[in-house]
């Protein structure tokens, strides 16, 4: 999943694909560089970030979705507000992704009375405005498996085939450094209900803590390094700005799967 942000404030790209042809330009770079997935937003959600009125983000996400449906992949739309979730579905987006895991008032019905889109539930402690200030306590397993076992029934409740729903434990969102290691060391233990994960590492500031590299942009190695992690752990998605060499190191870590004795990959598919 490739990383498309319409913003001006990213603490990634520092808003390097903010106007609607700089974004277009950056759908079509991803894609050739290999992307299944364009994920798209328009709303900052870096912690302090300030909320993004309704009226902002449209006008910022929708000349972008309207043009990327035609690029023949599938089109995510990360935001929270049910308004643009409408918009973006009836402009042909394929996938929600909600860092709010649809707890907005009228997010989850938005989704569930569409047909036929994906959707991506995230766990978030407290909100991006004060999730790093006073950041979880305690074991952080156990406590993401209930918020994202909550929120799915919530969804299910509205007939919303599972097969339609991913999880995203919310690398970053309220965790501590160590906290966020754990999500990635124990990852196996989030798959416990069968859903598809999808993981977002790309250049977060824990990547930063663990490594002393200070500016985001220049966490390419150890953010590829912790998706082919992720991969190997499990996951269905990895959510990255550096699609080119993400997929270069995926491409390694396959030819070395494709080696293993079978007896040790059927083990490894069990566990």
């Amino acid at each position: 999943m490739g990383i498309v942000n319409v913003t001006p404030d990213s603490f990634s790209d520092g808003g390097a694909h903010a106007s609607t042809q700089a974004a277009l330009r950056h759908c079509e770079q991803l894609l050739n560089e290999g992307a299944d997935i364009l994920d798209i937003g328009g709303e900052s959600t870096r912690p302090g970030s300030p909320a993004v009125p309704l009226d902002a983000e449209l006008a910022r996400v929708e000349p972008v979705v309207r043009e990327a449906v035609r690029l023949g992949v599938p089109i995510s739309v990360d935001t929270y507000k049910p308004e643009v979730m409408r918009a973006v579905l009836d402009l042909g987006a394929d996938i929600v992704n909600d860092i709010w895991a649809l707890r907005q008032p009228g997010a989850r019905e938005a989704v569930g009375a569409h047909p036929s889109c994906g959707v991506c539930l995230m766990h978030m402690h407290r909100d991006p405005q004060t999730m790093q200030a006073v950041p979880m306590a305690g074991d952080v397993i156990p406590q993401v498996l209930d918020f994202l076992s909550a929120q799915v029934q919530a969804l299910r409740a509205l007939g919303v085939d599972a097969s339609r729903i991913a999880l995203d434990p919310g690398v970053g969102f309220g965790k501590t450094v160590a906290q966020n290691f754990a999500l990635l060391a124990r990852q196996r233990e989030l798959m416990a209900g069968g859903l598809p994960l999808l993981l977002g590492w790309s250049r977060k500031s824990s990547i930063g803590a663990a490594t002393g590299i200070e500016l985001a942009g220049e966490r390419i190695v150890p953010s590829v390094a912790a998706a082919v992690l992720a991969v190997d752990r499990g996951a269905a998605v990895v959510r990255v700005h550096d699609v080119r060499d993400t997929l270069a190191a995926l491409a390694v870590w396959r030819a070395m799967k494709a080696q293993e004795p079978q007896q040790t990959q059927e083990r490894t598919s069990q566990t």
